[in-house]
């Protein structure tokens, strides 16, 4: 296996639970403008390629017209629920502990709006772990885009060919594949193991505690 000296995480999903959170939100969103609350089933179906891609899934081509609307709104509320249900997922703290101590720099690379991104990891503690949160909003860019990784890249002083993104959708697989690097995955998220070996991920683990295990074979 290669050696990474850097390591990006995505953030919902692959380190935290915090889909609670999202759904509540999205449900205040929904039913404010008239529209039928969605499952948490259906929030954590649509989530990953960041805000607005997610309410389009969620709303429909017939509602489109409303996202306008909506995402502004989505915003306004979105604090009052920000650490509803959050939770670290079994295994990050270990994982991202043994990770620095060996060295590697990590940073979480994200589609979550960035500010919210960094008040959760110092919620959470997970911060003093980290060399950066990157998010929505802090570029013009999201995941899969090759810019955002790049950006990200050059902030961390990190090169592709020593790079490493752990993420739980194919929009993580797909936004490493475009910055020229792998991405392993973990079933934690919102996609399963046929899901992710469909989208090309080179690596699919069960849980956190199995990618740590995986990544310190390899120094």
């Amino acid at each position: 296996m290669p050696t990474f000296d850097t390591i990006l995480f995505d953030l919902d999903g692959t380190l935290i639970d915090h889909f609670e959170a999202i759904h509540r939100t999205h449900v205040e969103t929904m039913t404010h403008f008239g529209l039928p609350a969605p499952t948490l089933d259906a929030v954590r179906s649509a989530v990953g390629g960041g805000l607005e891609e997610a309410m389009r899934k969620l709303y429909g081509p017939k509602n489109a017209g409303l996202l306008e609307h909506a995402v502004p709104f989505y915003r306004s509320v979105w604090p009052k629920h920000l650490f509803v249900g959050v939770r670290i997922l079994p295994g990050a703290i270990e994982l991202l502990g043994t990770l620095q101590a060996r060295g590697v720099k990590c940073a979480v690379f994200t589609n979550k709006i960035g500010s919210s991104a960094r008040e959760l990891c110092d919620y959470l503690q997970l911060s003093p772990l980290l060399q950066g949160v990157f998010g929505a909003l802090d570029t013009p860019w999201l995941k899969p885009r090759r810019e955002f990784a790049d950006h990200v890249l050059a902030a961390l002083g990190a090169k592709p060919v020593t790079t490493l993104l752990v993420g739980d959708s194919p929009y993580d697989v797909q936004a490493a594949r475009n910055a020229g690097f792998p991405c392993w995955c973990v079933t934690t998220g919102t996609h399963t193991r046929n899901e992710l070996q469909a989208s090309g991920a080179e690596q699919i683990f069960e849980s956190l505690p199995a990618l740590r295990s995986a990544l310190v074979s390899t120094k």
